[in-house]
């Protein structure tokens, strides 16, 4: 391609990084960004700085009264009965799994388009993931596609939200119902879109969230679990902390026991107070879907999409999902 030829949308799109090998000059420009493109660019405010430091004053570390304290905001915020608060949306998917009792030599739909946390929580149990191909437009599950792939050894239904765009879960819960199988759901972008006017989070049996650091809710390293389902629950619960019977927030206070059993052979996953302190905040100006738009325009400014006012793509789709 001349670089003469290269529209000003070509430019944005040069400095974002999506059109590479280029000349080095541009209509007698230099190509590049004026400042460093960030793998992460988290909204950090002076409200989670404070939060942040009065955890760090209160002496109280790990998993303590703000990670319980997120728990029940963002169960509520996306209508869940139930929300567990881990280290990442793969823990969260691991203990789902865990939940549902996958075995070794089960098999769970997985669709072919993911991040690789989707399948390996299978492999984990020595199960087998089963891609199922996705919708061409969506990059979600396609649910035509769907029925075929299941067999007397499949235990799971596994949809991710790719981009943030809900996956086509009518479709797939009717097929999933008649063949008496759980849907999990990987909402690792989905946070805080919604599916039919729902919010995605408490649609299917188990939601997993992640915060990591490019997410529209950013702890750092973390994640959220929600279900409906109380046993569910209470095993992902019991399970995210060694399999032991009551965490150390149960253990230590005032009005808790030093006393507990340990139940599982669990893991190591749960969520610290320092973490909740940024989702607190992070969940609070989620709530305001003004505010979203305004980060997402900003973004696309940066990488060229709006340009001198005008916009280069079309943002309607954008501000549905998040409105």
């Amino acid at each position: 391609m001349e670089a003469r030829n290269l529209s000003k949308s070509n430019v944005g799109a040069v400095e974002c990084g999506f059109i590479q090998h280029v000349p080095a000059h541009v209509n007698d420009r230099r190509v590049g960004r004026k400042k460093f493109l960030p793998f992460a660019l988290p909204h950090i405010t002076q409200a989670e700085i404070d939060e942040v430091v009065d955890t760090l004053r209160s002496g109280w570390l790990t998993t303590g009264p703000k990670t319980k304290r997120f728990e029940r905001e963002f169960a509520e915020r996306v209508g869940a009965p139930y929300a567990v608060a881990v280290n990442s949306a793969t823990a969260a998917m691991h203990l789902a799994l865990d939940a549902i009792g996958l075995q070794a030599g089960d098999e769970v739909i997985v669709p072919v388009y993911t991040f690789t946390a989707t399948a390996e929580v299978v492999i984990y149990f020595g199960a087998r993931p089963v891609f199922v191909d996705v919708d061409p437009v969506t990059c979600n599950l396609d649910p035509t596609q769907l029925e075929k792939h299941i067999t007397a050894r499949t235990r799971a239904i596994m949809v991710v939200h790719i981009a943030g765009l809900p996956a086509e879960l009518d479709a797939i819960h009717a097929i999933a119902k008649a063949h008496n199988l759980p849907v999990i759901e990987d909402a690792a972008h989905a946070f805080p879109a919604r599916y039919r006017g729902q919010v995605i989070g408490a649609i299917s049996d188990l939601t997993a969230f992640s915060f990591y650091a490019t997410k529209t809710l950013a702890t750092g390293e973390g994640g959220m679990l929600t279900t409906a389902n109380p046993e569910y629950a209470e095993r992902a619960t019991m399970m995210a902390l060694h399999g032991i019977s009551r965490d150390a927030w149960k253990r230590y206070t005032a009005e808790g026991s030093w006393y507990y059993e340990v139940l599982q052979a669990g893991y190591k996953y749960n969520m610290t107070d320092i973490a909740a302190a940024l989702g607190l905040h992070q969940l609070a100006r989620c709530l305001n879907s003004s505010h979203l738009l305004a980060l997402a325009t900003r973004e696309a400014v940066e990488c060229g999409f709006i340009q001198h006012g005008r916009r280069v793509v079309d943002f309607q789709s954008l501000q549905t999902l998040i409105m």
